[in-house]
């Protein structure tokens, strides 16, 4: 069954940490001041008297299930939740029957779908005639851009919020709450400024994160005897989350820099060694199928376009099994990309273009390239002169010019002389070769 939220009441003492200190008024959140400061969407939304559908969008721990939670405690809307990763189209069904009971009843329902980027279409489709009926208030969550995930139908009929990761200072409020909860509870612990602040950049903008991290070694520093948490204490309770691996310090980016590295120096055993090291360290494995496929695009390029197409299939792989059994495709996504001929051709190119656009502005397109869809057009001389490629030798329009006029053609695209990109530099200097003919033949006629 959809789990339908209790009466608003404090949590019981033996709760977690995150479940005690969830807010339970909009002046209680901490972040999020761009949606909940005076005047700002979100506040005024609560203050409507009028619910609308929403997409909370935002990274994990910033507040998403609890603003919906505080979104039918402010209408005395019942509140259903569905994890569309446990739940399918029978929670659908069964939360849309208790929604009925609720409306004969005189009483507004509040339907929240956590991870709502993992229904696929027939089951967020389920959701629509629902919504335009008014039975319930939909609102989602989802750490992935909704544009790409959530069907257009549905998108449509919600207003999406981006929710960000808290502040270091947020956390830092954060973390002073918590610690005080924690001493209303039990014993006192207290924490130096060192375990404090590696503990905030731990947290990485997580405020469920930050909070599960302090009950943790809190009990720790009890079972031992200490009232107090300093940083070598820190190191020891989080061992098995912090091993080698600190998200908010240095020893994170250092390793996602070090396995780049490899590789980019074709060390298939290297690559290994520090993906498996992150892996083992607590870095999401989703954030790691990212930076391989930018390994691909930056570093391999058109050397072998196979790269990039094993990558990603590499990322979905993740996606559809999770771990453990995803990350063995992420390791073999590793290993392809270290074997494989380098280039950073297109990445130079692109930094290059970018570059040359900023400096020239925008120019008009050419007479000749434009298109000529009506009769209007054509007769303002839209495409004329325009030479097309596939009907001249060789598939090519020889000194045919593709820049605006009067901007002097520029160089991007240099391909190494590696892989697939020898072809292309062979390719490209025969097709130069007969740019210059061309020109040649034009400058004596």
């Amino acid at each position: 069954m959809p789990r339908r939220a209790p009466p608003d009441r404090p949590a019981a003492d033996d709760a977690p940490l995150a479940e005690r200190l969830r807010p339970r008024s909009l002046d209680e959140v901490i972040g999020q001041s761009h949606l909940l400061g005076p005047g700002k969407p979100l506040r005024v939304a609560f203050e409507s008297g009028r619910p609308h559908s929403m997409i909370f969008w935002g990274p994990p721990g910033v507040g998403k299930t609890t603003l919906a939670r505080l979104m039918a405690d402010a209408f005395d809307a019942q509140f259903i939740a569905i994890s569309a990763v446990l739940g399918g189209v029978k929670e659908i069904r069964e939360a849309v029957s208790a929604a009925q009971l609720a409306r004969e009843r005189g009483r507004r329902t509040i339907l929240f779908v956590d991870e709502v980027h993992r229904f696929n279409k027939a089951q967020q489709d389920a959701f629509l005639p629902h919504v335009e009926s008014g039975l319930f208030t939909f609102i989602g969550a989802t750490t992935e851009n909704p544009s790409f995930e959530v069907n257009g139908a549905l998108l449509s009929r919600a207003r999406v919020y981006v929710l960000e990761p808290l502040s270091t200072d947020e956390l830092a409020t954060l973390f002073e709450r918590a610690v005080a909860r924690e001493a209303q509870r039990r014993a006192e612990i207290g924490f130096d400024a060192a375990a404090r602040e590696r503990l905030v950049g731990w947290a990485d903008g997580d405020a469920r994160r930050l909070l599960n991290a302090i009950e943790i070694v809190a009990d720790a520093a009890r079972s031992a005897g200490r009232d107090t948490v300093d940083g070598a204490f820190l190191e020891d309770a989080l061992s098995q989350n912090l091993r080698r691996f600190d998200k908010g310090g240095e020893a994170f980016y250092d390793q996602i820099s070090a396995l780049h590295k490899a590789v980019r120096g074709s060390d298939p055993d290297a690559s290994l060694y520090w993906l498996a090291r992150m892996i083992d360290g607590g870095a999401d494995p989703r954030y790691l199928a990212r930076r391989i496929v930018r390994m691909a695009n930056e570093d391999i390029g058109l050397a072998d376009p196979r790269a990039l197409a094993l990558a990603l299939d590499a990322a979905e792989v993740y996606e559809r099994l999770g771990s453990p059994e995803g990350e063995l495709a992420l390791a073999q996504a590793v290993v392809y990309l270290a074997c494989a001929a380098k280039s950073n051709a297109v990445y130079v190119a692109w930094n290059r273009a970018r570059a040359f656009v900023q400096q020239h502005g925008s120019a008009p397109v050419p007479m000749h390239l434009r298109n000529a869809p009506t009769r209007l057009m054509k007769g303002l001389g839209y495409g004329k002169g325009y030479r097309y490629a596939h009907d001249e030798a060789g598939g090519y329009a020889a000194g045919e010019r593709y820049f605006p006029d009067g901007v002097e053609p520029a160089r991007f695209y240099e391909p190494v002389e590696r892989g697939l990109e020898t072809k292309i530099r062979e390719k490209l200097a025969w097709l130069r070769a007969r740019d210059a003919g061309a020109d040649e033949k034009e400058s004596r006629g």
